[in-house]
């Protein structure tokens, strides 16, 4: 506005703000009287936002929009009409997946992992081959939102790799981007099996490792009921359910009675619920026995021998933060993101290919240590990666 209206702010912009806004605007780590900073910046912008509307916001452009966005993402009124600050007790918050974190680039998201890596920004999908006897390269690369499942990209990268012919009959990926349904789907339209670690049952008798688990039912398909570990049978199935995640399988539920669950001793060993009886939920049959498959397979030693190849992108994606810098964006915007992300695969490509000699051979990365050698040596078995130790 000041750019391309500036007599519009006349008699809004006073001594105030020329002292709150004069320069860029930080809270830092230890902020003086932030409520009060907050609040007063909150009521500046929605004086701000008054006078754009009187004059049309489209005449200011995308700014206009992007103020407008967050306030109402950080702000709310109370039942008094003032103004308060947003928080996930009164006012409520956005979903990460739209909640806008920097005024700069509306397309960014925040995400977090576990409880320490977090950022701003996008997330990126690394694709290589991982053969032993040949330079490995980047074949594929995926910018997406910070706040989109890995699964989510999962399909995306297989369809990109069949149309350039690159498709691998196995594909070793992450513990995030396993999901049911993209096995299942990469499987049928791609005839790629996927391999990485599927997650485990979430039933809280699970997690904690006592009482009757999912996996403690036998689920007869054909009959269309569940029998529950001391013999009784379900008096109803409904569904498949679709979920809320796009990553996560459909759900049949069977259902038992009170009369069924209220008289078992074992009752709080199966249901931490005193009024109602046990649900037991499962995926639709090829799924479950994909399931089923899928994590016996993950036990052997077969398994993991297969899986450790895997770990050679974890040092890809330790050369694109570190040796190229993508974890910091030089452009604003997903697409522009996009192509630095592209940029630096085509680069690194180019370094692994032109330091390949012809007529030489690629070496192992890391050579086997002395003690290796003995242990191969004798036969003695060893996890060929750290991942298959299970830390």
């Amino acid at each position: 506005m000041a750019r391309t209206a500036s007599h519009l702010l006349t008699g809004l912009v006073g001594e105030d703000w020329g002292l709150r806004y004069g320069r860029p605007v930080r809270l830092g780590k230890n902020p003086t009287r932030p409520k009060t900073r907050i609040l007063a910046a909150g009521n500046d912008a929605c004086r701000l936002l008054e006078l754009i509307h009187q004059h049309g916001p489209d005449r200011f452009g995308p700014q206009a929009e992007a103020l407008r966005r967050i306030v109402v993402q950080n702000y709310c009124r109370d039942a008094a009409g003032r103004l308060r600050w947003r928080t996930a007790d009164d006012g409520g918050l956005p979903p990460s997946a739209s909640a806008i974190v920097s005024p700069y680039d509306t397309t960014a998201r925040y995400v977090r992992h576990g409880h320490i890596i977090r950022w701003k920004g996008f997330a990126a999908h690394v694709t290589e081959t991982c053969a032993s006897d040949s330079a490995n390269v980047i074949t594929d690369v995926a910018t997406t939102s910070a706040a989109t499942n890995d699964g989510q990209a999962l399909p995306g990268i297989h369809t990109r790799l069949a149309r350039r012919g690159l498709l691998p009959a196995e594909h070793p990926v992450d513990g995030g981007y396993t999901s049911l349904v993209h096995l299942e789907q990469a499987a049928r339209e791609h005839q790629v099996t996927v391999t990485g670690p599927l997650p485990g049952n979430p039933t809280r008798q699970h997690r904690k490792n006592e009482g009757f688990g999912r996996d403690d039912f036998h689920i007869d398909f054909d009959r269309r009921q569940v029998t529950c570990p001391r013999g009784q049978v379900s008096q109803g199935r409904h569904g498949p359910y679709p979920t809320s995640s796009p990553t996560a399988a459909p759900l049949i539920v069977a259902r038992f009675t009170k009369s069924q669950c209220q008289p078992c001793p074992d009752r709080p060993w199966c249901t931490s619920s005193r009024e109602s009886a046990r649900n037991v939920g499962f995926p639709p049959r090829e799924l479950r026995d994909m399931q089923v498959r899928v994590r016996a397979e993950q036990q052997t030693p077969e398994w993991k021998a297969r899986y450790a190849v895997r770990s050679g992108v974890e040092g890809t994606i330790n050369e694109f933060a570190h040796g190229h810098g993508m974890r910091r964006c030089r452009y604003r915007g997903q697409p522009e993101a996009h192509l630095q992300h592209v940029l630096t695969a085509i680069a690194v490509n180019i370094e692994r290919l032109s330091s390949q000699s012809a007529a030489e051979e690629a070496s192992s990365p890391r050579p086997p240590t002395a003690f290796m050698t003995f242990l191969d040596h004798n036969g003695l078995p060893r996890p060929k990666s750290w991942r298959t130790l299970g830390t």
